[in-house]
């Protein structure tokens, strides 16, 4: 009886489309901005965080795509040192420092 050589396959690991948190976009229009970060309750509010730099694409607009679990955000730009809040988006709230963060439900 002769042996058969068996190809030794690797599991692999499935993802559900389901289980994958989808991207949301923010965005802002900063014309003279050098740097601008996102920030949030969603990071920590880290205003300087590198994974939150926000990237420049044609007409001035500052882009990022941030993976965001169904549930209420607030968010912030920090744009060239000073803190923002979303001037296209109307929801706000705000804080107790007197200032108001733009709010988002995903």
């Amino acid at each position: 009886m002769a042996a058969t050589a068996r190809k030794k396959e690797k599991a692999k690991p499935t993802t559900k489309k389901s289980d994958k948190t989808p991207s949301t976009e923010f965005k802002v229009h900063a014309p003279e901005a050098s740097e601008v970060f996102l920030t949030g309750d969603f990071n920590g509010w880290e205003a300087n965080s590198a994974s939150y730099r926000m990237r420049k694409y044609k007409g001035d607009i500052w882009k990022k795509m941030v993976p965001l679990k169904p549930g209420r955000y607030e968010y912030r730009f920090v744009v060239d040192g000073c803190w923002w809040t979303d001037p296209e988006n109307p929801e706000r709230a705000c804080t107790p420092y007197g200032s108001e963060n733009s709010v988002i439900t995903v």
